[in-house]
């Protein structure tokens, strides 16, 4: 559906300011049907990535092509002009028209055809109401812009976006300007509706919470670069670099050093014990790694004469409470380790604990970052 090749923006830097590269050899492909995500803090490129798509910003280089149609190509010199693209687009700010109803909201992109490609009216008023019912908003036909709330601002902005049939929707943080519990429902309906419909879309968000909730794939990026690319459970259990694993929840770091393969996994000595950790690259012995564990994975009990032979020893020096966990610190030696257990797991800090890692869930960072 979505191919990007090479993509490279640079912005000037202003008065005795370096030029920016915002986007750095972007690679990516969105299938059909997808919900693909660009996750990143702000300044990462996916903004920019969005906007070229679109054709709000012309890259310096690079290839961009949508079900096959050339929109873009440094090589051929081919640029599409943004109305000549046929994408439906949702910004940060909805751009709602203020004096118009919902449904003159939603067919305005219809309305301002061209003459030659203008539908009739009852054709219009057909496909507005169909996209009103697909976002629940067909009972407010009628209603005043300014009578919306947020959420049923977004709604209408996602409909207007919808009723031109895109090939591809591109939605730049559409949930931000929504309240915490707002932007959560509108999650699982902006998931709803993309599902039911069948619609290919690229989302840009900064949350990484709404990432993971909503995403068929996600690619981290982080200055310019694209991290990583995958499903949300493998970003999260198989981070490939410290940027996405400490972008992306939380996790421990821990170093150490190969020294053997074993079944698969390579075994990693550190200074409390050995670990065992899968990874994509190819390691040799005496190579210094970083192995990543999510909190979560790390168990906890109070210290026993009948410690595992592969246990770790800590001591709790803090715990906090954070309703569906509780999260301990406990010092390893010179590491602290974060471990968030079941709320009936807590423990006081000053108590010796005896600490689990599940190794299965280890990653091995890469080596090239």
């Amino acid at each position: 559906m979505l191919t990007i090749d090479q993509l490279a923006k640079t912005f000037p830097g202003g008065k005795d300011c370096e030029p920016v590269l915002a986007a750095n050899d972007i690679n990516l492909q969105v299938e059909e049907g997808q919900l693909f995500t660009l996750l990143g803090p702000s300044g990462c490129g996916k903004t920019t990535t969005l906007r070229s798509v679109a054709g709000l910003e012309d890259p310096d280089q690079g290839r961009i092509t949508v079900a096959g149609r050339v929109f873009f190509d440094s090589e051929t010199r081919v640029s599409l002009p943004v109305h000549r693209r046929g994408l439906g687009m949702v910004f940060q700010s909805y751009a709602i028209w203020p004096h118009l109803s919902v449904f003159e909201n939603v067919a305005f992109p219809l309305k301002v055809l061209k003459r030659n490609r203008r539908l009739k009216k009852a054709e219009v008023a057909e496909r507005v109401a169909r996209v009103l019912s697909a976002v629940h908003m067909e009972y407010l036909e009628d209603r005043p812009a300014t009578d919306l709330s947020g959420g049923q601002q977004q709604r209408v902005a996602l409909a207007r976006a919808l009723v031109m049939e895109p090939p591809l929707l591109l939605l730049d943080e559409p949930l931000s300007n929504l309240d915490a519990k707002l932007r959560e429902e509108m999650r699982f309906e902006l998931k709803r509706i993309q599902r039911d419909l069948g619609i290919t879309a690229v989302y840009v968000t900064h949350d990484q919470v709404e990432a993971l909730a909503m995403s068929s794939s996600i690619a981290v990026m982080s200055e310019g670069r694209i991290e990583q690319i995958g499903r949300p459970r493998d970003i999260y259990t198989r981070p490939a670099t410290k940027f996405v694993a400490s972008f992306i929840g939380t996790s421990n770091f821990i170093e150490g050093r190969v020294t053997g393969k074993d079944e698969g996994q390579y075994v990693i000595e550190t200074p409390n014990g050995r670990l065992a950790a899968e990874s994509s690259d190819n390691l040799a012995v005496a190579d210094t790694v970083t192995v990543s564990i999510r909190p979560e994975h790390v168990e906890l009990v109070e210290s026993s004469h009948n410690r595992a032979a592969d246990s770790w020893h800590g001591r709790v020096v803090a715990r906090a409470f954070l309703g569906d966990a509780v999260e301990h610190q406990v010092q390893v030696g010179d590491i602290t380790l974060r471990a968030r257990n079941n709320p009936s797991v807590s423990i006081p800090p000053g108590t010796d604990v005896d600490i689990t890692i599940l190794e299965e869930w280890c990653a091995v960072l890469s080596l090239d970052h």
